[in-house]
């Protein structure tokens, strides 16, 4: 069986209390054992007091009768006189030996222990003021006897003192756990599937400071799920769209075909087109596996020295016949010498034709396209521009997003499978550069740009993330 785990305000108060009753415990283990020294310094500090008003008396002679007098019914006190000439008389003389009596004689006071009846007593003693010196005692039962009043009455603080620190850290439990409580709720609700459930304000929130980023993240995670499931979502009807267009052609056709309701001299014609819904099948597949190729932690890349004038000049043979095909201008702008880069050259290439399938596709007859390549001290960069449409500052926002551009231009202007930027823009990431886009160009048209470093392998591991273009 799982053993069930207390929640954190349980956990909070145990170590409140555990915590105060430690600290409780040696604060009173330190006071048992200093209050023993505090009751005897009290006892001697009175003897002290009682002997010096006993010496103020004018004749020794009636210093014993007086002293005896003054401390009658005092709980043990015994008195002793020590005349000039060294003769110690009173109840007390026992206690006072020689050593002690000669401390006396010299005219210091006298703070010790002796016996008395077999018992050990304080001994307290002052010269007095005619001469010679005032001793009293007192036993040590009676210092036992103060420090133990003094313990029973350290026990009620100390008791009001943990009552106090565990009520404080039952209510201090509560305000940490309270939060935190909050936002385990909602990451379970956020985990089954629930979402808008953090609409109220972190900030305005009590607790602590990082129970208030906790909220803050959890409401930031919200809005990431909500607008990618929605995106997700979004691209899925498009894929769904893709895909069932040209598989109602082809399911319609082969169906007539299967019921040889086709003319025969139409049967060519059918075979082209079946052919074509195809091959758009086959790109928008290839496509939805390249893009979650380039989402995979393992895709790897074939560094290497590449030279750039070359690859753009290959590149501009064969895009040069397919735009002269649709009657659009191509145009080639490059260094005209060796550029040599270290980079995955076939990806280049891979990003570079999409850019360039991308402006040909809404780029009207007798525009041009450009593919451009200059050289800076720290990147290269290859350009593409075309003269169609251009992109507009909301476009530039979401350029990059998988089908979104694709969705919003449906019906309006030549789209592909809504994928070709996404996979450039992440095929950009993983070279370890940067594809950005602009609204127009000097041919009226978008311009994408890729920006590659000259130094330095690619970043293969680079997180990816969607540009500021604004």
């Amino acid at each position: 069986m799982t053993r069930r785990r207390t929640g954190l305000a349980g956990e909070l108060v145990l170590l409140a209390a555990a915590v105060t009753t430690v600290a409780v415990l040696l604060t009173g283990l330190v006071a048992w054992h200093t209050l023993r020294g505090a009751a005897e310094a009290q006892e001697r500090d009175q003897l002290a007091r009682q002997a010096k008003v006993l010496g103020r008396v004018p004749a020794l002679s009636a210093l014993l009768y007086e002293g005896e007098q003054r401390i009658a019914g005092a709980n043990g006190v015994e008195i002793a006189v020590v005349d000039p000439a060294g003769v110690v008389t009173g109840p007390a003389a026992p206690a006072l030996d020689t050593a002690r009596r000669d401390v006396l004689l010299s005219g210091r006071a006298l703070s010790s222990t002796g016996e008395l009846q077999g018992a050990e007593v304080l001994v307290e003693g002052v010269p007095a003021r005619t001469g010679g010196a005032v001793v009293l005692t007192r036993p040590l039962t009676d210092v036992d006897s103060a420090a133990a009043r003094m313990r029973r009455d350290l026990l009620l603080p100390l008791g009001v003192g943990l009552a106090g620190a565990v009520a404080a850290g039952v209510a201090l439990a509560r305000r940490f756990a309270r939060p935190l409580g909050r936002a385990v709720d909602v990451a379970a609700r956020l985990a089954a599937g629930e979402r808008g459930v953090t609409a109220s304000d972190p900030s305005a929130t009590p607790g602590p400071a990082e129970a208030v980023e906790l909220g803050r993240a959890l409401g930031v995670l919200d809005a990431a799920l909500v607008s990618g499931e929605r995106r997700q979502r979004d691209f899925l009807l498009s894929v769904s769209h893709e895909i069932r267009t040209p598989l109602t052609s082809v399911l319609g056709y082969a169906e007539a075909l299967a019921d040889d309701v086709v003319p025969a001299g139409r049967l060519p014609e059918v075979g082209r087109i079946l052919h074509a819904e195809a091959r758009r099948l086959d790109r928008f597949l290839a496509d939805l596996l390249d893009l979650a190729a380039l989402e995979t932690d393992d895709f790897r890349l074939d560094v290497a020295d590449t030279d750039l004038d070359a690859l753009v000049r290959e590149a501009a043979t064969t895009w040069r016949e397919r735009c002269a095909r649709h009657d659009v201008e191509f145009r080639l702008e490059h260094p005209g010498r060796p550029v040599a880069v270290g980079t995955d050259g076939f990806r280049v290439r891979q990003l570079t034709d999409c850019l360039l399938a991308n402006a040909l596709r809404i780029t009207p007859a007798g525009a041009p396209v450009v593919l451009a390549a200059r050289v800076g001290d720290e990147a290269v960069e290859i350009e593409v521009r075309d003269g169609g449409p251009g992109l507009t500052e909301e476009d530039l926002a979401v350029a990059f997003e998988r089908g979104t551009l694709h969705e919003r231009y449906r019906g309006l202007r030549p789209v592909g499978t809504g994928l070709g930027l996404a996979i450039a823009y992440r095929l950009a990431t993983r070279l370890g550069g940067t594809l950005t886009a602009r609204a127009r160009g000097p041919e009226g048209g978008a311009v994408f740009t890729l920006r590659l470093p000259t130094a330095g392998d690619p970043a293969r591991d680079r997180p990816s993330h969607r540009p500021d273009h604004h």
